[in-house]
């Protein structure tokens, strides 16, 4: 039975993570969980699995969760050092990161001290302090599973094969729900618009990211951290359909794709039950026949600026991709709140980093600073 601790169990991710935890009962269970503000969601989960543990996002929420639940069955918290406790909780043997943003860097930190294998959904999390991360798990000898279904796709590609052998990593991108627009056309879009993707159900944040293709920026650079390849050996293809996932081109020119219908489950479970694998029931059965032609285009980095930005900071390296995910997150923030243009996130995030002067090799106070300063500039500009 392995012991699953879950941050950001009422998102997208976390419900289908719940729902693999469910459907082999007699695989894993759920020890420990957060949650944010979905008190509803929330007690439709704990009454479901019975977690001993539950952080939630602030005292408010807290003190509402106690009038609903029985407390003295279950230990409940709140803020960072609940989520903190909720990811090393007892006897947890995987941590599924799969909360919104980079409020997810300490707790994995602390998981990966404990020896906790990490499923990371997270991304801002190796955004934001990748090399930190990374030296983390060599340290303490902890394994960094991706859930991210690119990052899932080039993970079992290159199960078998030797680090050496890369030549490229093609990381795939349906386009997001702006994919048919030109940029003249995206000046009065409207967050009902951005919210409505053509393949993939998923939680607001992450929806828009996929719409100015942030989303495929931070994923290069959680690539870069989790397979060690340079920025300059990483491609991006855009690719409506979501059926191949992404791709491995190795330096005799074969090339290794992962397919599949888009389900999340799937590397959730694969990243669950690594180095084995589980039956996944009621999943649909890829048929190539019924989709006839799959299609590719090259990025037009003019057309997708956020992800020129992502490539950029990720080059420049030290505390710039801090800069551009806690820029993104402020201003993706404001535009579904309705205070800015959809276009005006990239404009917010170009004005950030241009005015940030990289830190090299910072440590995680450091990191932690320049997190809120961007925060702090990027809000007077809005303001």
């Amino acid at each position: 039975m392995k012991k699953i601790s879950l941050l950001g169990a009422t998102g997208s991710i976390g419900i289908q993570t719940l729902s693999v935890i469910e459907a082999h009962p007699d695989e894993f269970e759920l020890v420990s969980m957060s949650f944010g503000r979905n008190i509803k969601s929330g007690i439709e989960i704990i009454k479901k699995f019975n977690p001993r543990f539950v952080a939630v996002q602030d005292k408010e929420t807290y003190e509402k969760l106690k009038l609903e639940l029985e407390i003295d069955k279950i230990k409940i918290g709140y803020g960072q050092e609940a989520l903190i406790e909720a990811a090393i909780f007892d006897d947890v043997d995987c941590l599924v990161n799969a909360v919104v943003g980079s409020v997810g860097l300490v707790p994995t930190l602390k998981a990966i001290e404990n020896k906790i294998t990490i499923a990371i959904a997270n991304k801002e999390t190796l955004v934001t302090a990748g090399h930190l991360v990374t030296e983390y798990a060599r340290k303490h000898q902890v394994d960094l599973l991706p859930v991210d279904s690119e990052h899932s796709a080039i993970f079992q590609c290159l199960q078998g094969e030797k680090s050496k052998n890369i030549d490229r990593l093609i990381i795939t991108a349906s386009g997001g729900s702006f994919r048919d627009k030109t940029r003249d056309e995206l000046t009065n879009v409207t967050v009902e618009q951005a919210l409505n993707h053509p393949n993939w159900s998923m939680g607001a944040k992450i929806t828009i990211d996929s719409a100015t293709m942030m989303n495929k920026g931070l994923e290069v650079i959680e690539a870069h951290w989790l397979f060690n390849i340079p920025y300059q050996r990483i491609d991006v293809l855009l690719h409506k359909e979501s059926i191949i996932h992404s791709l491995v081109e190795f330096h005799d020119r074969s090339v290794i794709a992962q397919l599949g219908t888009p389900d999340m489950r799937v590397p959730i479970q694969y990243a669950l039950t690594y180095p084995d694998r589980l039956p996944l029931e009621n999943a649909k059965r890829l048929e190539l026949w019924e989709h006839g032609k799959l299609h590719f285009e090259k990025i037009n980095f003019d057309r997708y600026k956020c992800l020129q930005y992502a490539f950029d900071s990720g080059k420049i390296g030290g505390t710039m991709p801090t800069v551009l995910n806690a820029a993104n997150e402020e201003a993706v923030e404001a535009f579904l709140k309705g205070k800015i243009k959809f276009l005006q996130i990239e404009d917010l995030i170009e004005r950030a980093m241009d005015k940030h002067v990289s830190i090299a090799h910072p440590d995680l106070e450091q990191i932690q600073e320049v997190d809120q300063l961007t925060r702090n500039f990027v809000q007077t500009l809005i303001s």
